[in-house]
């Protein structure tokens, strides 16, 4: 994992607004102490038997993670555990009393209306979940579930689920088809009907999302909103896994944050937006398991977008909304000789017109390796209609959001905004200077009432794991 430091920097640079953490990394919280970035920590499922047995274990939590930071590190909310039911299920007794523990350990330091607990959950524990309408949770978990709904509804918090419709649609066996997976508009007769209700289902995300809903109903809980704390899709895979692709995980999350941010809700409660944390920020490619369970990220670990989002249309909220506006740059740290060989290759052979880089021209100032590089690289990709690989000029090339005009310097493809750029290397630091490195998580949190994302487009919010 990068550092703490780097991590933050990440996540300033992609204007991301909300991160969740999977543990309360001191590291991590020190960095993002006084950004205004909204902070999830997380309890991991290791500590909950301890919190959950002892009133004082949980104070002790919240103070050495929680107090201890705040407010200057902004930490909005806490989940207790992950998954704890179907991974975890001899902690499932002591689950509500953990959640009870940390919230009473908040209202002992007048913190309660501020931070929110809850826990997530694995959408594997609503059975019969299409259609959405006749969901109900695995009944052996009734006797916690319910007074783990009593809890949220009595402190108006979350009920977090983990959606994933890659993994619904894998198990599926060509049931489910991808587009349906993928959040692709369909036509109004190729979308699921639910029958009892007749409401029409053009994605899974948003099938899972209301049979939690009528789920929650069966049981008589009606107010409880539902956050998505997790859900992605792999952008590669093993040989049995032909659709985990850098197309379909850019598809699947460029449709997801569009969707979310069109404020247009789901069937059953359209209008109100599914507040989604997008898994993950960054590849791991230490974790083991099949090839998909490294790939995940939108992120390398120096921070180089695995894929640029197609997301576009949603205001200036959104740093990578580069459909229409990228642009070819040098990458910072290039080997100069290569970069020298790249922009002799592009003025010549690649038919770029590199007069306006002669002493006395427009674009003759800065006079440097990177700034003429960076012209000739970028008036090629656009040359070539930004076609797949002509922005890589073997491997000192990126593409960005950033204009890099200047002046009277003006680069193809510039147009009345600047961009962030999505994809700068931050300078390799040792992550062994960390005590506990965090795991990060892309997030696209998103309220009704204001349009910011999580961690994944403009405003996003970010998973920390």
């Amino acid at each position: 994992m990068p550092h703490p430091t780097q991590v933050v920097a990440l996540l300033k640079a992609q204007q991301i607004r909300h991160v969740r953490l999977y543990n309360a990394d001191r590291g991590m919280l020190l960095a993002l102490a006084n950004t205004g970035i909204k902070v999830a920590v997380s309890i991991p499922n290791e500590q909950l038997l301890g919190i959950g047995q002892s009133n004082s274990t949980a104070a002790n939590w919240v103070s050495q993670n929680v107090v201890a930071h705040y407010p200057t590190t902004n930490i909005t909310t806490i989940c207790v555990g992950s998954e704890v039911l179907t991974s975890l299920p001899n902690a499932a007794r002591i689950l509500v009393n953990a959640l009870k523990f940390i919230h009473s350990a908040l209202v002992a330091s007048n913190l309660d209306r501020q931070i929110k607990v809850s826990t997530p959950l694995a959408s594997s524990i609503i059975l019969d979940s299409f259609p959405p309408s006749q969901a109900f949770f695995n009944h052996s978990w009734n006797p916690v579930l319910i007074p783990m709904l009593n809890f949220l509804q009595s402190t108006g918090s979350y009920f977090m689920l983990n959606v994933y419709p890659y993994v619904d649609y894998m198990k599926s066996n060509g049931v489910i088809p991808l587009d349906y997976a993928l959040l692709k508009p369909l036509p109004s007769n190729k979308e699921a009907v639910d029958a009892n209700t007749l409401l029409h289902y053009s994605n899974v995300f948003d099938a899972m999302v209301d049979a939690a809903y009528f789920a929650m109903a069966y049981l008589n809980f009606t107010n409880i909103p539902v956050m998505v704390t997790e859900t992605g899709w792999p952008s590669k895979g093993d040989s049995n896994e032909p659709d985990a692709t850098l197309d379909n995980a850019n598809t699947y999350n460029s449709n997801l944050i569009r969707h979310v941010f069109n404020n247009t809700g789901t069937p059953k409660h359209p209008g109100i937006s599914v507040s989604t944390y997008i898994y993950e920020l960054y590849n791991e490619d230490m974790k083991p398991g099949p090839v998909s369970e490294k790939n995940w990220g939108l992120f390398d670990s120096s921070g180089v977008p695995v894929y640029i989002l197609h997301v576009s249309g949603s205001g200036s909220t959104l740093a990578n909304d580069t459909t229409n506006q990228t642009f070819c740059s040098a990458k910072e740290g290039a080997d100069a000789k290569m970069l020298q060989a790249a922009l002799d290759w592009a003025c010549g052979p690649g038919k770029v017109d590199c007069s306006p880089l002669l002493q006395g021209q427009t674009c003759y100032d800065p006079d440097n390796i990177f700034a003429h590089a960076t012209y000739a690289f970028n008036t090629y990709y656009h040359q070539t209609g930004k076609t797949p690989g002509s922005c890589d000029f073997n491997g000192v090339a990126t593409i960005t959001t950033t204009n890099p005009s200047h002046g009277s310097c003006l680069y193809l493809g510039s147009g009345d905004k600047n961009g962030t750029r999505l994809n700068s290397t931050i300078p390799a630091m040792d992550s062994r200077s960390s005590d506990s490195p965090a795991k990060l998580v892309y997030s696209n949190v998103i309220s009704a009432s204001s349009a910011y994302i999580v961690i994944g487009a403009l405003g996003w919010s970010a998973l920390l794991l």
